[in-house]
């Protein structure tokens, strides 16, 4: 029937989620497996702390470090990797909660910062929008904390108040293994009411963009990443809904939608269907990579799949019709920006759940972002010659996972003829690789792939064909 999958596209449809995250599995190190290759790492760890003046909540591994304040609408307030803090935390609100029953009252947003949970579409108009920011109990109200699992792998659950207003209730659980700083997030939204509603659940990011060596200026160097749809229904692949049509900020290059933040208040809405946004502090060499599942044919809040949101200031006119810039300073428009994954719209049945799978990877990388991958990021694309000394391998990557480097090597048939170990490789290093290896006879064509500490193939870095070089050069 249309509007409906067949079995068989059903049954293809699971199969393709399953195999997603249980191939994913072993590279997350979700399982907490072990194995002959596997080396030996700390338990992960959640205990209770302090951080800015809040109660928090901290899990942590050899890599990472998650700071969650319950009490803000279940924010998780900061990732932390490598000593490199990626959030945004107001530094007006520090310590402070304002119950959102308070603040409904004089209609004012408290922005806390940090990593949250917002429901789509937005507007005044009727009760299918969310007339947000507001602090309300999505945003802030007071969540439930447990404990779901420690050890080889750590697990949290958040459970937020029910809405009254978008007959929602929030739940989120938040996870990682001992081996790996990837992080994986399951958001729920749940109607809470006696009829049907129907609603995108949003993950709201706030990055932080000030100049880490001066906080009153902001990070010149700052980007964000995302691929454009071949067959996006906007103009140039983007829309920009708020701010300059023309902000210089942003960018396309060879299929690669590129933010350069810039101190001026906008916002950008993406139908990428690629499953993925990077977002690279160039200045210090961090990047973030969040995955997402895009579901082809489903209808998104205005077919965005991705937003990105820069505060900063903004063109208006004044009482005279003259031009001025609002929100210009420090304390108006604190420097972040917002990265935005946005579910399918739902509609859901009274007590009906619907769930959003999203993984983050923390990872070395600087603003030539190339690509991402299932096994990282690509700096410099793999570059391969064949010369008198044998197989020359050179690239520049960043890695979600401890391991080593193994090039496979194949003929013309696409038949591997021969395997060879690289080298090691972390998370937290930046990758350059230039090494010659052994050129097999009918060598043609080279792929990297990245073999994780319990011999665990988790994809590709890049391919390419072999170049031969003159005599000579």
């Amino acid at each position: 029937m249309p509007g409906q999958l067949s079995n068989r596209r059903i049954a293809g449809a699971l199969g393709l989620r399953i195999a997603i995250f249980v191939a994913s599995a072993s590279c997350f190190a979700l399982l907490g497996s072990t194995g002959s290759h596997a080396a030996t790492h700390s338990p992960c760890r959640v205990q209770s702390t302090t951080f800015e003046g809040w109660k928090a909540e901290e899990v942590s591994n050899d890599w990472v470090r998650l700071t969650i304040v319950p009490q803000l609408g279940g924010r998780l307030m900061q990732v932390t990797f490598g000593g490199h803090a990626y959030l945004f935390v107001n530094s007006q609100y520090k310590g402070k909660y304002f119950p959102p029953a308070e603040t409904a009252k004089i209609g004012r947003w408290i922005n806390y910062g940090g990593d949250k949970l917002w429901p789509l579409p937005e507007g005044q108009g009727d009760e299918q929008h969310w007339p947000g920011p507001i602090s309300d109990v999505l945003d802030d109200g007071e969540y439930k904390f447990s404990v779901l699992s420690q050890g080889s792998r750590c697990a949290v659950r958040l459970e937020g108040p029910a809405d009254l207003v978008t007959g929602l209730r929030y739940s989120r659980d938040i996870g990682i293994a001992s081996d790996s700083p990837a992080i994986s997030f399951r958001a729920e939204m749940k109607n809470s009411t006696a009829h049907p509603i129907r609603w995108s659940v949003q993950s709201v990011t706030q990055y932080d963009t000030a100049d880490p060596h001066d906080p009153a200026r902001y990070n010149h160097d700052f980007w964000a990443f995302a691929p454009i749809n071949p067959q996006s229904a906007y103009v140039n692949g983007y829309a920009v809904r708020a701010g300059l049509a023309d902000d210089p900020s942003f960018s396309v290059t060879d299929g690669l939608f590129t933010l350069h933040w810039l101190y001026l208040e906008n916002e950008v809405w993406l139908d990428s269907e690629a499953g993925w946004i990077a977002v690279v502090d160039d200045a210090a060499k961090y990047g973030m990579v969040e995955r997402f599942q895009y579901v082809s044919g489903a209808e998104y809040p205005g077919k965005a799949s991705v937003i990105f949101y820069k505060d900063g200031a903004a063109l208006e006119l004044d009482e005279n019709g003259m031009p001025k810039l609002r929100s210009a300073t420090l304390q108006q428009a604190p420097y972040y920006m917002e990265a935005e994954v946005n579910s399918p719209m739902i509609r859901l049945k009274p007590d009906a759940s619907y769930g959003m799978e999203t993984r983050w990877f923390p990872v070395r990388a600087d603003k030539e972002l190339k690509a991402v991958t299932a096994a990282g990021v690509i700096l410099r694309a793999l570059a391969t010659s064949l010369t008198v000394e044998g197989l020359q391998l050179s690239g520049s990557f960043g890695v979600f996972f401890s391991g080593r480097l193994v090039a496979h090597v194949f003929d013309r048939r696409g038949l591997e003829i021969a395997t060879a170990d690289l080298q090691p490789v972390d998370p937290q290093t930046p990758v350059e690789l230039q090494q010659t290896v052994k050129a097999p006879t009918g060598a043609y064509r080279v792929s990297i792939h990245l073999d994780d500490e319990h011999g665990v193939d988790c994809g590709s870095l890049g391919e390419a064909e072999i170049r031969k070089l003159a005599k000579g050069s």
